[in-house]
């Protein structure tokens, strides 16, 4: 079956399923999510995702009881149904349960869980980015893997009206992430990435593509960097858990990187590496 949902229990096509209208996802946003690319029937990277799901459930104050193993039973057994020769996203969600619209939390009510998997085609390796840039004016919760994404769905709207595959969000000069991805620069043979605080999230391929660097003796530094500091990059990397590691060709229409794609290949091909290797090809 393809595009196959889970809520609270019930198991149904997407198009099938239902939740209340007092569901605070609804009117608030107030719930955290997680996202996986599925292949050959399995979650990549489960474990980092679901440990980044419970710290981003902690952070919003919501008590999820359910414990890791039966999340992990249910998104094992959707991820199962779906077909097995299909790339896929899997994605689920808690929120902070169900109750009348009231800003305060509601006393007495249990998370709800929402899950889903639908057809999803990973970027590949070679295909290059164009994005543009734009003010961040997010509030100081990116840390935290909130439903709350009007701000990157307006960026991601005027990145498609200018036929590009992404946005570069900016706080002044400093760069923070994109609209669904972080964004890394290769310099002087370093791999830098702006640190973990509250602008950015703390994405699972950017801890992927740190380690492996680590592991390929490729220096990581965190620090900030700025929009000159980009443009001036031997490469910007865009990566996400739908784009391992893409190299990005044009920003704001000027052409960006190039000049060391010996790094930035060889860390396409260990990540490639695995991931395959993960998903059992």
């Amino acid at each position: 079956m393809n595009n196959i949902a889970y809520y609270n229990g019930k198991i149904c096509s997407m198009e099938e399923m239902t939740i209340p209208l007092n569901d605070r996802a609804v009117y608030f946003g107030d719930g955290v999510y997680d996202a996986t690319s599925v292949k050959n029937g399995v979650a990549f990277a489960l474990e980092d995702h679901m440990d980044r799901f419970y710290n981003s459930c902690r952070l919003l104050e919501i008590n999820f009881s359910m414990e890791r193993a039966e999340i992990e039973r249910v998104l094992k057994e959707l991820v199962g149904k779906y077909d097995k020769d299909k790339t896929g996203m899997l994605y689920w969600q808690a929120s902070r349960g169900t109750a009348p619209r009231g800003h305060a939390f509601p006393e007495g009510v249990k998370p709800n869980l929402l899950a889903f998997v639908n057809e999803f085609e990973m970027t590949p390796f070679d295909r290059d980015y164009n994005v543009i840039t734009m003010e961040d004016k997010r509030f100081f919760y990116c840390n935290i893997k909130t439903l709350n994404l009007i701000p990157s769905v307006l960026g991601a709207q005027r990145a498609k009206e200018r036929d590009c595959d992404e946005i570069i969000f900016h706080r002044g000069s400093r760069v923070t992430e994109g609209a669904h991805s972080n964004v890394l620069i290769i310099n002087k043979g370093a791999l830098i990435t702006p640190p973990a605080d509250e602008l950015i999230l703390p994405g699972i391929t950017r801890k992927h593509l740190m380690e492996l660097s680590e592991d390929l003796n490729i220096p990581v530094k965190i620090t900030p960097f700025s929009l000159t500091e980009l443009m001036n990059a031997d490469e910007v990397i865009i990566c996400s858990s739908g784009n391992l590691c893409a190299r990005v060709k044009t920003v704001d229409g000027i052409s960006v990187g190039g000049k060391d794609k010996k790094t930035l290949r060889v860390l396409q091909k260990v990540y490639g590496e695995k991931f395959n290797k993960y998903v059992g090809l």
